[in-house]
Parts: structure tokens; C-alpha cells; sequence
């Protein structure tokens, strides 16, 4: 899929609002019952400021913000360099089929190799074959960390 109508920008403050409504829905999708229903405003207002994570948002033409992807920063005992962990990405229906989630895949990866990180240990369901040629399109090899593709579905 051509993603080249999808703008990747790192979320600000001011993107807390639309970026908690994408992470509920991501938690509806997975049946993930939050009993406090700002929870996820306040957990992404935290990640966001903290800039322990790194919190992208996928925005398309006509349908605006439609996904996002959230990224922590770790450290490996078995590649003895910094590691990524991308631990959510998520597509809103009104988002599918228009390359958004393989463009927050790609964008995270090329981040990591720019950060000169070991590789990037993706922990959310996204297509296997995709993201290892992603993957490997950005010079990650994947022997060189054995959780890379962990939990994918």
C-alpha cells in the first residue's frame, strides 16, 4: 500500500486529547476494561512530557488523525546497546487501508536506526512478513537480538 498521503509526527501536549481517544479505542479493540476513563488521557499526558517514550501520530488527509504508535526506550543485557520497545500501534477504522499503520512501523524503525539502537523488539499484533522486511529494509538484522518479532499476531 502506497502510504505517501500519511504524515508521521511526533505527538506534543497539545495532541493528548486525539491521542488518548486512539488509545481507547485500541483498548476496546483488545477488550481492555479501564475503570477509570481517563486513564489513558492521563497515562499518554505523562509518556508524552516525560519523553521516556516516544508517542507517534499517523495522520491522513480528509480523516485526520487516525493512529499512533508508542515507543520505550530500554537497555539490553544480551546486545549491550540501547534497545526500542514498541509496545502499541494502532489504526482506527477510519484509518485502514490507507497505509497508516505500515507508516508509524516504518517511521518507528527508521527512527531506531537514526537513535543507533540495537533493533527494536515489536510487542503489538502487526502483520510478520511486513514488518520483518520492514524491518530489515532498515539494516536490522534480525539474529542480532533474539525478541525482536516477540508477540506478534
Amino acid at each position: 500500500m502506497d502510504d505517501v498521503n500519511v504524515v508521521v509526527r511526533v505527538a506534543g501536549d497539545g495532541d493528548v486529547d486525539v491521542a488518548s481517544g486512539l488509545f481507547r479505542g485500541y483498548l476496546d479493540f483488545y477488550e481492555v476494561k479501564v475503570e477509570d476513563p481517563d486513564r489513558p488521557r492521563a497515562f499518554l499526558a505523562e509518556r508524552i512530557r516525560a519523553g521516556e517514550s516516544l508517542v507517534l501520530l499517523a495522520d491522513v488527509p480528509e480523516a485526520g488523525t487516525v493512529g499512533f504508535a508508542q515507543v520505550y526506550r530500554t537497555f539490553s543485557s544480551l546486545a549491550l546497546r540501547p534497545v526500542w520497545i514498541l509496545s502499541d500501534l494502532y489504526v482506527d477504522p477510519s484509518g485502514r487501508r490507507t497505509g497508516a499503520g505500515r507508516a508509524l512501523l516504518r517511521d518507528v524503525l527508521r527512527r531506531a536506526r537514526e537513535a543507533g539502537v540495537a533493533g527494536v523488539q515489536l510487542e503489538t499484533a502487526y502483520d510478520n512478513h511486513v514488518a520483518q522486511s520492514l524491518y530489515e529494509a532498515e539494516g536490522f538484522e534480525r539474529d542480532e537480538f533474539h525478541v525482536y518479532f516477540h508477540g506478534l499476531g
